[in-house]
């Protein structure tokens, strides 16, 4: 596996255990589960203003992946989509790079 893959695994597992440490953390202090976490989100524009920009960026991320994996065959990178929504995109973007650059054949 070339370097460049590894990298692109190392920030999927990163983007997934370090963004969901916080979450959790938050979770565990307020007592307010995954409504208080949304409701976090919005909490004033600059939050509102990050929220929406991940969320832009999600969804190209979407439209790139279907697109690609439409034209190249490599089905398994579609498992990015439901790791970009369900985790974030700080694990979504780097899975989808590592899955990418695969030998397809």
């Amino acid at each position: 596996m070339s370097p460049l893959r590894l990298l692109y695994l190392a920030l999927a597992v990163w983007g997934a255990i370090h963004p969901m440490y916080w979450f959790l953390k938050h979770m565990r202090e307020t007592g307010s589960g995954l409504s208080g976490l949304i409701d976090a989100w919005y909490v004033n524009a600059s939050t509102t203003g990050l929220t929406w920009d991940l969320t832009i960026a999600a969804i190209a991320l979407t439209v790139w992946i279907v697109a690609e994996t439409a034209a190249r065959r490599n089905w398994i990178a579609l498992v990015a989509i439901p790791a970009t929504y369900g985790i974030g995109l700080s694990c979504g973007l780097p899975l989808y790079l590592f899955l990418r650059t695969r030998p397809v054949g």
